[in-house]
C-alpha cells in the first residue's frame, strides 16, 4: 500500500506544495501550516489521514519543547480532522478507514491511493476554512482520469500498454 501511496498520492501532495517525508507532510504558506499524516492501523490492513492547521510561528508542547514548523506533524496537535474514504465520520471504527486487508490485489492498493486524491477537496476545505462539510458535488471518480498525469503514473506503475 505504501508503494502506491508514494507513487500516486504523494505526487499530488507535492503538486499542492506539500513538503516532508512519508508519512508526515506539511505546507507552510502565508503564516499558516497545513499538516497531513497517514496513520496506519496498528493491526495492519488499513490507514486513515489526519489533517490539521497551525497558525503560529512556532509550536511549543505543554512540557516546553519547541518543535520547528518544518518538523511539526498533525499528531503534535490536539485539534485535527480525520479523513475517511467514504464518509466524514468514523461510523464503524477502523472499518471506516481506508481498508486494504480485504484483498492483496494491486488494484485495491491503486484504488485506495486514488481515493485519497479524490478526498483532497475536503482536506483543502479544512485547511482553508478550519471545518469539513460534505462537498456539494462529489468528485469525479478517478477512473475518468484516463488522460491525466495521474492516469499516466498509474499506467506506468501497472506497465499497461
Amino acid at each position: 500500500m505504501i508503494k502506491y501511496l508514494k507513487e500516486i498520492t504523494i505526487p499530488e501532495l507535492r503538486n499542492r506544495n506539500f513538503k516532508g517525508s512519508f508519512p508526515h507532510f506539511r505546507k507552510i504558506e502565508n503564516g499558516k501550516t497545513n499538516l497531513l499524516t497517514f496513520q496506519f492501523d496498528r493491526n495492519g490492513g488499513g490507514f486513515i489521514i489526519e489533517i490539521a492547521n497551525f497558525n503560529k510561528s512556532e509550536f511549543k508542547t505543554h512540557w516546553g519543547k519547541i518543535i520547528p514548523l518544518n518538523k511539526l506533524t498533525a499528531h503534535d496537535l490536539n485539534e485535527r480532522q480525520r479523513i475517511y474514504p467514504n464518509t466524514l465520520t468514523e461510523k464503524h471504527g477502523t472499518d471506516s478507514w481506508f481498508r486494504y486487508d480485504k484483498s492483496k490485489l494491486d488494484k485495491v492498493y491503486i484504488t485506495l491511493a486514488q481515493k485519497v486524491v479524490e478526498r483532497m477537496p475536503i482536506m483543502e476545505q479544512y485547511w482553508t476554512e478550519n471545518k469539513v462539510t460534505e462537498i456539494e458535488k462529489e468528485p469525479e471518480p478517478v477512473t475518468n482520469y484516463r488522460h491525466s498525469s495521474l492516469w499516466q503514473r498509474i499506467k506506468s506503475i501497472l506497465k499497461f500498454k
